[in-house]
């Protein structure tokens, strides 16, 4: 990784002493991203005047993600690069830090008022970085996309500015919807199991209980008790459905299923959720609301 960073500044500054790392692509704005709920948000509110590049694509966990050969050439061709924050791309800190002397990098939370943020229950002063899962919070993230565009490229000011107000509605919308949904479940089933703690910005947004056999982040470590406690959960709470996630393993999941049929109660896998990574592109479920509506449709059906 060190080698690797030290290509990437050596690279970075030549191209900044002696390149011209203009606008390409007929003037477009080249914008790389991490992940691609991050992309979503610049693809809206850049549309047609940006190229968006998201680096983790479908099935990729950010907390494990270490940055590639191929992605020096991506970041060097970047006018801005967006990132989560909070940690979630935690092995790839150093490279931002080396960035930022010499590029416009920007963490989308940072904007958000840290009032509103979940603590990490492991690291003191550290919050949980799932923040998409909570729309109304995501919504902060524009406000941060947005004014970055404005700096960058002031020309086209009240075209992001329109952009980003026509999104914003979007997701308000986008979330009335869920908390409607969310209802159809009877109060004393709202409880979901994950492979890892993804959704608690969604548990308190939509007043569902999450329970992750992992924490916040996949590299976290368990042991036998966390699984024995959750088996005891499920089987105490009667729980029918656990749910896997499309960037983490399932055998965790599958174990905790193995456990309880154990102890004489059957639950079943009530499907597949995105949590790190979006789905495939072009796909409903490649974009932000796509993948908000398939998840919350997938909750209700297995708990109701």
């Amino acid at each position: 990784m060190k080698k690797l960073i030290l290509l990437l500044v050596i690279s970075l500054t030549i191209t900044a002493c002696g390149g011209n790392n203009e606008k390409n692509n007929g003037g477009k704005l080249n914008i790389v991203t991490t992940t691609g709920m991050i992309a979503d948000v610049a693809k809206n509110i850049g549309r047609d005047s940006v190229n968006v590049l998201a680096l983790m694509g479908p099935g990729v966990d950010p907390h494990l993600y270490k940055a590639t050969q191929g992605d020096l050439g991506r970041l060097q061709k970047a006018d801005i690069i967006f990132y989560n924050g909070l940690h979630l791309e935690g092995k790839m800190g150093e490279v931002f830090e080396k960035l930022e002397r010499i590029k416009t990098v920007i963490p989308v939370a940072r904007g958000i008022d840290s009032t509103f943020l979940l603590d990490d229950p492991i690291y003191t002063g550290a919050y949980d970085p799932h923040i998409w899962f909570d729309i109304s919070l995501w919504t902060s993230t524009i406000n941060e996309v947005t004014s970055t565009l404005i700096n960058t490229n002031p020309e086209n000011a009240a075209y992001y500015e329109q952009n980003a107000a026509e999104y914003t509605a979007e997701l308000k919308s986008l979330h009335n919807w869920v908390i409607n949904e969310i209802k159809k479940i009877p109060a004393d089933k709202r409880i979901m199991i994950t492979a890892h703690d993804a959704f608690n910005y969604f548990g308190r947004a939509y007043d569902i209980e999450v329970k992750g056999l992992q924490g916040i982040s996949t590299l976290s470590e368990f042991g036998l008790k966390d699984r024995v406690d959750l088996v005891n959960f499920i089987v105490d709470k009667k729980i029918k459905a656990v749910f896997v996630e499309t960037s983490v393993s399932e055998k965790n999941i599958n174990a905790i299923v193995e456990g309880c049929k154990q102890k004489g109660h059957n639950v079943i896998i009530g499907g597949n959720l995105f949590s790190d990574a979006m789905g495939a592109a072009g796909t409903p479920e490649g974009t932000y609301t796509g993948m908000v509506k398939s998840n919350v449709k997938t909750i209700v059906e297995a708990l109701k």
